[in-house]
């Protein structure tokens, strides 16, 4: 386990917490359109930011549950994991 999260572990945390199947290309090439262009709403990213906070252990930014696109979410994310490594 690393002390990043990539495109392609959001794309598994989508699916897994939000039931929604992006591949991580398509997350790649999109990743500064909205979470809604996706189907994934606040509930979904609660449900993924849950997921990162059992897997590691430790509480994500409270605003990651209100991040509007994959970039967002993943530069929020990585900011605190690295602060916290």
């Amino acid at each position: 386990m690393s002390d990043r999260i990539t495109v392609e572990e959001l794309s598994e945390l989508m699916k897994k917490a939000a039931g929604v199947t992006v591949p991580a290309e398509d997350l790649q090439q999109q990743q500064d359109s909205g979470f809604d262009t996706f189907g994934i709403d606040s509930l979904g990213l609660l449900g993924i930011v849950g997921e990162l906070e059992n897997r590691y252990g430790t509480p994500m930014p409270p605003d990651a549950e209100r991040s509007k696109t994959p970039r967002q979410f993943l530069d929020l994310v990585n900011s605190a994991l690295l602060a916290g490594a």
